[in-house]
């Protein structure tokens, strides 16, 4: 299928040859007709005398020669048809003009052999040996019947066979050079078609490349760059920018043996690697590959959380068992009524039992979340009916968690991650709030499409040195936590396409929940679709 089709499209491209040939039989008609009106002494001796018959043949090949053309031109079909068609024309012209100039011994025939030449080169196969057939077939005829009719030499008959022969040995060598053409044209366009391609491919790499790539002229300055390099280095439609000062002034001192990388800041304020490498262009042009390290560095803290879940979670598994055994062991042992230093070390059994059961818990939590499914949760509602179920299951004292009505606000959340998440929060502020009246709160303020749900408590608040740390996997303040809750928050709040951030002590801990309230429906329909 791919060899005809690559044949289809080099006879597609015989067509304008073809037209060539059209415009060149052209102009020989018009010479012609033009010498049969201006007689002169070349005309006069190939006798072509301007008689009724002479002027309407010529007429009538030149209005044959102008629709071929015109044909060719605009009703590009059937190749082989035309050619042969037009081919025939010039056969019997010609044959009829040197007839009446006197057979083969007039020169006429040449205009045959260029004919023959000219069609063999764009023609197809064996046509070109039918043509070259037909023109000896006409000229032996044209000059037998000038012999017996016109009182020609009989020795012209010999003359007409060298040209008969000539006009084979024309049509085939014009068919290997044509075949020989074409072979080459197939050759040049398929790997011109296949360079495209390759071309178009690594184009697509380069600007799909998560690293960015400059292409630095002999003059200095960027000739070209992708779209990641662009942002890397704050370009904009600039045609040729400069390299940023530092990294042209790394660039230089590689030229004259320096190190071949340097690590500068970009222009969002993210560490870039630099590397640098000559090319083989004759234009001597330089490549630098700009690698944004921060996000190496992303990456690899976040394959290194992945294996460290997958890592606690089946221990967390091999762990659940034997705590319960020793968690039921200490109730049993409860149950006996020993003495009060029986009573505290099972007490310090039951404890650490329980920590380890939330480590526990939390560890699966975190390796286990389920795909969000959003729904606009009106705070209204969602938060007091929170803090009346935290109330009762920890036993608070009523008053001690608050609400702050928000006037309507609504936040685009799941609403079981949205429960976990201030279970979390609250939870943590529980252990450092003074359990006073209104020592929580929980407010809510609209900003455009953005909603922020504050969980502020009258706490210590939040340390500076620890601001950057608090969110990692099993970071702690406290000897009862897990390290866990609030990066738990934190994916959840990914989940759903919010944000969770501490602020500023407000005089205690501050946390933030920042989500959308205007793309919800949007979130929900993904959600519906991965599920």
């Amino acid at each position: 299928m791919l060899k005809i089709d690559w044949l289809s499209t080099t006879w597609q491209a015989n067509w304008r040859p073809f037209q060539y040939f059209n415009l060149y039989r052209l102009i020989v008609a018009s010479v012609f007709l033009l010498g049969i009106l201006l007689q002169d002494d070349i005309t006069a001796r190939l006798r072509l005398l301007p008689t009724p018959v002479t002027l309407f043949l010529t007429g009538c090949y030149m209005l044959v020669v102008i629709v071929g053309l015109l044909l060719s031109i605009y009703w590009r079909r059937r190749f082989n048809w035309q050619l042969s068609l037009q081919v025939i024309v010039d056969i019997v012209a010609v044959s009829v003009v040197m007839l009446s100039a006197g057979g083969v011994g007039s020169g006429l025939a040449l205009l045959l052999l260029v004919s023959l030449a000219a069609a063999s080169l764009v023609g197809h196969g064996r046509l070109v040996l039918f043509y070259a057939a037909l023109a000896t077939l006409a000229v032996l005829l044209s000059q037998i019947y000038g012999i017996l009719r016109l009182n020609f030499a009989e020795s012209s008959v010999v003359q007409a066979g060298f040209i008969s022969t000539g006009f084979f040995a024309t049509a085939i060598l014009a068919r290997l050079l044509g075949q020989r053409a074409m072979t080459s044209e197939t050759l040049a366009r398929r790997r011109g078609v296949a360079l495209d391609n390759q071309i178009r491919i690594s184009q697509r790499v380069v600007e799909q490349m998560q690293d960015g790539v400059l292409i630095i002229g002999g003059d200095g300055h960027i000739s070209r760059y992708n779209p990641v390099a662009g942002a890397m280095l704050g370009f904009t439609s600039q045609a040729r920018p400069a390299p940023p000062p530092g990294l042209a002034a790394a660039l230089a001192a590689w030229l004259e043996g320096g190190p071949e990388s340097f690590q500068f800041v970009g222009f969002s304020g993210r560490s870039l690697l630099a590397r640098f490498e000559r090319t083989a262009s004759s234009d001597h042009e330089l490549l630098v590959f700009l690698e944004d390290l921060d996000r190496i560095r992303e990456r690899a803290q976040e394959m290194k959380l992945a294996a460290l879940g997958r890592l606690t979670a089946s221990i967390a598994h091999e762990i659940r068992n034997p705590l319960s055994a020793i968690s039921h062991a200490g109730e049993l042992l409860h149950e006996e009524r020993r003495g009060e230093v029986q009573e505290r070390l099972l007490r310090i059994i039951n404890d650490n039992v329980l920590r380890l059961d939330r480590i526990v818990q939390d560890v699966l939590t975190l390796g286990r979340q389920n795909s969000a499914r959003p729904e606009l949760l009106s705070l209204d509602e969602v938060c007091p009916a929170f803090i009346e179920e935290l109330t009762a299951s920890e036993s608070l004292a009523p008053g001690i968690v608050v609400w702050q009505p928000s006037g309507g606000a609504s936040l685009c959340f799941d609403r079981a991650h949205l429960h976990q998440l201030l279970w979390n929060l609250i939870g943590n502020a529980l252990r450092h709030a003074s359990r006073h009246p209104a020592a929580i709160r929980l407010e809510a303020a609209a900003d455009g499409g953005w909603v922020k749900l504050h969980v502020i408590d009258d706490g210590p608040g939040v340390a500076d040195e620890v601001r950057e740390q608090i969110f990692e996997p099993f970071f702690t303040t406290h000897n009862a936590g897990t390290g866990l809750g609030l990066y738990i928050g934190r994916e959840l709040c990914v989940a759903n396409g919010a944000s969770l951030s501490v602020g500023a002590n407000a005089p205690g801990g501050h946390f933030i929940i920042a989500g959308r309230n205007d793309t919800c429906q949007q979130e929900t329909n993904n959600g519906r679709r991965d599920s």
